[in-house]
């Protein structure tokens, strides 16, 4: 199967971040060798999806509970797919803005009742209460990396594989230091551009942050993205190094380094999300 063109945006939690029994199951997982790679998940998502709905979308599938998992310094960290709350939220998304013969064509009423019961009971039900904040630990873009995803990380922390048969950049960072780095983000954005949309996704990306364990790992995955690109582009792509000398520019009121910084990153990237029109 073709790659899914798409980035990803990760957080692994230590197993500390769960209740008991999540503790538990998380560790057999492991230890019964089923964790997913993550050049591997994103087809088998996409697959577990299609098979559980079937042709009819007239419920809402039980879908396998899976994860990605990292070991650091000999403690397991998890990243949990949350496939049924995402299916959910992508129904009742897929219906807005649509006229609704349309809508109950594509997700019909039934289904998405369904899903709201689902959403509302993981945001606001018994689950939180009982298991705490509700988290979603993977964020997906198509056809590009969310500019603001960029604010996250350092260049240092890339790691980059052009091997015959397997290629891969992604950054990967301690929570704390994203945490900083968008809060510093925040400050000068507030300051400069004041609530402009670019502040706003910022804060979006900080307050997603703020949900997880404090020991946790993010990642930034350039996923099937990189079957786009050539070797010479991904090792020269420094876009969080342009993010933080765009945001240096603005703190020291110098416009125009700003300027060139972002008006370089967003070329770079528009002429990806370019192909998805010719695809």
């Amino acid at each position: 199967m073709p790659s899914l063109f798409a980035s990803y945006l990760r957080v692994y939690e230590p197993l500390t971040a769960f209740d008991r029994d999540r503790q538990s199951f998380w560790r057999r997982y492991v230890q019964q060798g089923r964790a997913v790679a993550p050049s591997e998940g994103p087809l088998r998502q996409r697959t577990a999806v299609i098979e559980a709905l079937g042709a009819g979308w007239t419920r809402l599938p039980d879908l396998p509970e899976e994860a990605y998992v990292l070991e650091v310094d000999d403690a397991l960290l998890v990243c949990p797919w949350n496939l049924r709350i995402r299916v959910a939220e992508a129904a009742l998304s897929a219906r807005d803005g649509v006229p609704s013969v349309l809508a109950d064509a594509f997700v019909p009423p039934i289904l998405a009742g369904q899903a709201k019961a689902v959403v509302e009971d993981w945001r606001s039900g018994a689950r939180v209460l009982e298991h705490g904040v509700p988290r979603v630990h993977e964020q997906i873009a198509t056809w590009g990396v969310p500019l603001r995803w960029f604010v996250l990380f350092d260049f240092e922390e890339r790691d980059l594989v052009t091997r015959p048969g397997r290629r891969a950049l992604r950054y990967r960072t301690e929570i704390s230091k994203a945490r900083r780095r968008s809060s510093r983000a925040l400050s000068v954005l507030r300051k400069t551009v004041g609530e402009a949309p670019i502040t706003e996704a910022v804060e979006e990306a900080a307050r997603w942050l703020e949900e997880f364990h404090p020991r946790s790992v993010v990642e930034l995955d350039y996923g099937g993205l990189v079957q786009l690109l050539s070797d010479e582009t991904l090792a020269e792509d420094d876009s969080p190094a342009l993010v933080a000398g765009g945001l240096a520019g603005l703190s020291k009121g110098e416009a125009d380094e700003a300027s060139a910084a972002y008006d370089r990153l967003v070329a770079r990237w528009r002429a990806i999300q370019l192909l998805e029109r010719c695809n």
